[in-house]
């Protein structure tokens, strides 16, 4: 019926089957940004949020949601993450955090949606930590930067 792969022969949503593909290595980069006033930037750097140190919470959830993607997304399959690691970068001229979430492993499909789902959760948190403060942050562009492994290959942004 169709080529998509998440589909069987009848249209009926499937698991994709990964029995047979090859075990490379894979890895996948996702970034996304929230954008808040001076202040509330300000009290991020200053660790003066009252819910104490926002950007090390917001690392620790980033990589838990890593590990929770295929229990978020349907479809997805449970990984074995070998490594995640998330970074921040401060925008104090344009008053947001850049959000970095680099995932890999080896093995048989790949991990663009636990970096997506990482780079989503690490902005998120900082809402929720930032929010008595500023209810109008913005979280914006949540992309996926690039994506290496695996029979298609290396794609970049």
């Amino acid at each position: 019926m169709s080529s998509l792969t998440h589909l069987d022969e009848n249209g009926a949503a499937r698991m994709v089957d990964i029995t047979n593909k090859e075990i490379t290595q894979r890895q996948a980069v996702a970034t996304s940004t929230i954008s808040m006033q001076a202040q509330t930037l300000s009290q991020v750097i200053n660790q003066g949020i009252a819910k104490g140190d926002v950007l090390s919470v917001a690392r620790i959830a980033g990589i838990q949601a890593t590990k929770r993607c295929s229990d978020l997304i349907p479809l997805c399959h449970p990984l074995q993450l070998s490594s995640v690691v998330i970074d921040f970068n401060i925008d104090e001229v344009n008053s947001k955090i850049d959000i970095r979430c680099l995932c890999k492993l080896a093995g048989r499909t790949g991990v663009e949606m636990e970096a997506l789902t990482g780079a989503s959760v690490a902005a998120l948190t900082i809402y929720d930590m930032c929010k008595a403060l500023e209810k109008g942050m913005v979280i914006g562009e949540i992309r996926l930067e690039k994506k290496s492994g695996g029979k298609s290959g290396t794609w970049t942004k």
